[in-house]
């Protein structure tokens, strides 16, 4: 019976404290868990009974970082958190992708964990805590699980790795590795990198790993201590061996022709016809549609696996290693700043380029404070990709992950804001998916970078590689297609350069795999890259010279940081006389950058002129042009920049005798004239006879 109870140890720099039994008590499990300041409330519940028709194990997961935590009163008009933050989805997925292999095959029970962010030190991430959180929470509680598993984030930095790193840390990482573990080895792996090798990498997977097996410990303990029975009335779904063996007989032979078409969409059509001559056959009293179903899905799965251990070949005939047919097209798009069609076997990936100015950054709010992004990548997945019918709505899940991905993948080689002062959207757009189109979207998305001009540091391209592993025995496929995705025990993603790793994704649906096998995934994976950048070299080798026609060109301006006052101007009033008058976009930073975007070469030009003349200090013997602002009976006085103006006298404006100023010039006239001195007051002396002859 779970009681309240507390145990800490030791984790990197700071203690890991997790406590049970004061706080959510109804839930079926709950777990605060503390390091440094931060803290998480992690829960755990299962429905009653399985819901009728259930066929899938219906697992949910949350997470919510409450602006509380850091101490802030949300923004925006309805001040409460509203829908989850792309940051909560994706942290969401990296507690549900560990967790759920671990669960009992049969199992059907709803179960929803919800993580939620008590305390936050702006130091440390919640979100190791949230997925060590959930593996305790199930742990403890009366729900099925083959838990515990731990969880820890290694960083690499100036040659040394960090265990549980910094905020700030990562920011200056060229590695950074989430590692999920349990009792038989790793589970999952969630990577950033700036080209890092093989080697770094299995190092750095190994060092927290090690660092990990104290957290399964403590587990264990608390386990033990807390851990209520676990509930032993739940209903599994199982299928009857004699209605397994009886598709089984009825199938298998249909089932090998159906796996010699090459088309994913008929073969998916001769399945479904396959499914509904069994039902029609089998289906009486004693057994669903359902069970028809799951008994042939066990069918398929155990064809594809004996294929690839007993008999050394793929579905589709390939070798391990083969990689698909792949074609690489760029320009494919005629008005777009950059596009590109990348096509692996039946996967394809359009990507499009849009080059923006920083007027189009996107502000992120997290509880580690406000930031801007500057380059921004989209995973789209239009039901028509498989051949499907299904609403268009908002991006899910699935695809804010893949894209999120996909940006990581490709977040080292991009340029600098200093060396390349736009703001970048990709957005990917999956037309057809038999397997990886996360990986086709990196490398659609690095043809289409260097299409639009980008100058991207390296060519990246990614490969996904799956494990089919039984006993001891285990075989590495490269570039896996759908059926050895959905019925294979890993899908392992890496992506990066010719030089090294960018990014790494890797998820288990067994109980763990070892270093080893890591370390051959790893090798696999870099020959299947190195293969894939060679294709996309044919097609675009290096990032144009020229940016399209249609794209914005962002000029670069530096000014005294004394005169950003100035330009700006009493409410915004000058700059945005100048944004009126030239439709160019400026963007001011603190340090006195001025960037100054359009796409009229002209306009562009007109605005830089007017930001110089107000920056610029008056230069005596240059010339200027001048609006005439009043006539005096001694001269006419002239702006030559906004809030600077000069006289010119009655002696400067002609090379003749003047009577009446206004024979000469009247208010509004532009003039040129020349500055001939300024005095010790700052009064700017004009004359427009010098400037005349000057010219």
């Amino acid at each position: 019976m779970t009681h309240n109870g507390i145990q800490k140890v030791k984790f990197g720099r700071n203690d890991l404290v997790l406590e049970t039994g004061r706080i959510a008590k109804q839930a079926n499990g709950s777990v605060t868990v503390q390091y440094g300041g931060t803290v998480v409330l992690v829960t755990a519940c299962m429905s009653g009974e399985i819901r009728e028709g259930q066929d899938f194990f219906p697992l949910t997961v949350e997470y919510q970082e409450k602006t509380y935590a850091a101490g802030r009163i949300p923004g925006g008009f309805f001040k409460r958190e509203g829908r989850p933050s792309e940051s909560e989805i994706l942290t969401a997925r990296l507690i549900d992708r560990p967790i759920r292999p671990l669960f009992p095959d049969g199992f059907l029970n709803e179960v929803q964990i919800i993580a939620v962010v008590l305390s936050s030190d702006g130091e440390n991430d919640p979100d190791i805590l949230a997925v060590n959180g959930a593996s305790l929470a199930l742990s403890i509680s009366d729900i099925p699980f083959n838990g515990p598993l731990s969880c820890c984030r290694v960083a690499h930095v100036n040659n040394e790795f960090i265990l549980n790193p910094t905020y700030a840390e990562l920011d200056i990482a060229d590695l950074e590795v989430v590692i999920a573990a349990g009792a038989k080895g790793i589970v999952m792996l969630e990577s950033r990198a700036k080209e890092v090798s093989e080697e770094i990498y299995l190092e750095a997977v190994k060092f927290g790993s090690q660092a990990l097996k104290d957290i399964m410990q403590l587990q264990e303990d608390f386990k033990k201590q807390f851990g209520k029975p676990k509930a032993e009335d739940i209903e599994y779904k199982r299928i009857e061996p004699d209605l397994q063996k009886r598709v089984e007989d009825l199938a298998t032979a249909r089932l090998k022709e159906i796996y010699k078409l090459t088309s994913q969409g008929e073969r998916v059509e001769q399945v479904h016809l396959l499914t509904k001559e069994l039902e029609a056959t089998l289906v009486c009293e004693e057994c669903s549609a359902d069970d028809v179903k799951m008994a042939l899905d066990e069918v398929e799965k155990k064809q594809i696996r004996k294929k690839v251990l007993e008999e050394n070949t793929r579905v589709d005939g390939r070798g391990f290693k083969e990689i698909r047919p792949i074609t690489c097209e760029v320009s494919v798009l005629p008005r777009t700043h950059g596009s590109s069609l990348f096509t692996r076997g039946q996967t394809q990936s359009l990507a499009v380029t849009t080059l923006g100015t920083g007027q189009d950054e996107q502000l992120i709010e997290a509880l580690e404070g406000e930031k801007y992004k500057s380059f921004m990548l989209h995973y789209s997945f239009p039901p028509f990709s498989v051949g499907e019918t299904a609403p268009m709505r908002g991006p899910g899940r699935r695809e804010i992950g893949h894209g999120a991905l996909a940006e990581k993948s490709l977040l080292a080689v991009m340029p600098s804001k200093e060396k390349f002062p736009y703001t970048i959207r990709v957005v990917s757009e999956i037309l057809e998916s038999n397997g990886s189109s996360s990986m086709a979207t990196v490398c659609a998305a690095t043809l289409s970078l260097m299409d639009a001009g980008v100058p991207i540091k390296d060519a990246v391209s990614g490969v996904a590689l799956g494990l089919i592993k039984e006993g001891n025995k285990a075989v590495i496929l490269t570039d896996i297609a759908g059926l050895e995705d959905h019925y294979g025990d890993m899908d392992f993603k890496v992506a990066g350069t010719k030089s090294g790793i960018t990014a790494v994704q890797l998820d288990l649906k067994i109980d763990g795999i070892s270093l080893d096998l890591l370390r051959d995934c790893l090798a696999q994976s870099k020959e299947g890259r190195l293969f894939i950048l060679d294709k996309m070299h044919m097609a675009l080798a290096d990032p144009r010279q020229q940016l399209s026609a249609y794209a914005p060109r962002i000029d670069v301006l530096k000014i005294n940081t004394e005169k950003i006052g100035e330009l700006i101007g009493p409410g915004g009033k000058t700059i945005k006389a100048i944004i009126a008058s030239t439709g160019a976009s400026i963007d001011i930073k603190d340090d006195g950058t001025v960037l100054v975007g359009s796409t009229d070469a002209v306009k562009s030009d007109e605005a830089i002129k007017m930001i110089k003349a107000i920056v610029e200090d008056v230069e005596v013997g240059r010339i200027y042009i001048g609006k005439v602002k009043r006539i005096m009976p001694f001269g006419a006085f002239c702006e030559i920049a906004p809030r600077k103006e000069g006289l010119v006298h009655v002696s400067e404006l002609s090379d003749h005798f003047i009577k009446n100023v206004d024979e000469v010039v009247k208010i509004g006239d532009e003039i040129k004239v020349k500055v001939i001195g300024i005095d010790e007051l700052g009064r700017i002396n004009l004359s427009k006879k010098q400037a005349e002859q000057s010219s």
